[in-house]
């Protein structure tokens, strides 16, 4: 399979490897949310983990692909937020996961960049 047919899939398979994983251990992601949101934790925790699995499959499919894609693109845009929350937390941390923690700030730039590419390459397909 070409690298541009494998793309979507692989971004199908972070998206729901995710998804999954908030509710899996839901407890690492509540700890990220941003207080500044309304409600429970948990309530985004799970919110954000219905999302990334509702993407994982639009992404997936052909038919939905480019929309989906443009969605995750704009998704990992709204999630930075809590990803700076968790560098902040964790500045007092070990050197290895405070590390972690802010290197995952700038992954959110390729991951956008990603997205964004496979709904381009999707453009006149489906």
């Amino acid at each position: 399979m070409p690298r541009s047919e494998r793309s979507p899939l692989l971004l199908a398979g972070l998206l729901a490897t995710s998804g999954v994983a908030h509710f899996a251990v839901p407890r690492q992601f509540d700890a990220v949310v941003p207080r500044a949101l309304p409600g429970k934790p948990r309530t985004w925790t799970y919110a954000s983990g219905v999302a990334e699995l509702a993407l994982a499959a639009g992404v997936a499919l052909p038919r939905t692909r480019k929309v989906a894609a443009l969605a995750a693109a704009g998704f990992f845009v709204g999630v930075f937020p809590a990803n700076v929350k968790m560098a902040v937390d964790w500045r007092h941390r070990p050197t290895p996961q405070k590390a972690a923690a802010i290197g995952r700030l700038p992954l959110q730039i390729p991951l956008v960049l990603w997205a964004r590419g496979v709904a381009k390459n999707t453009e006149g397909r489906g």
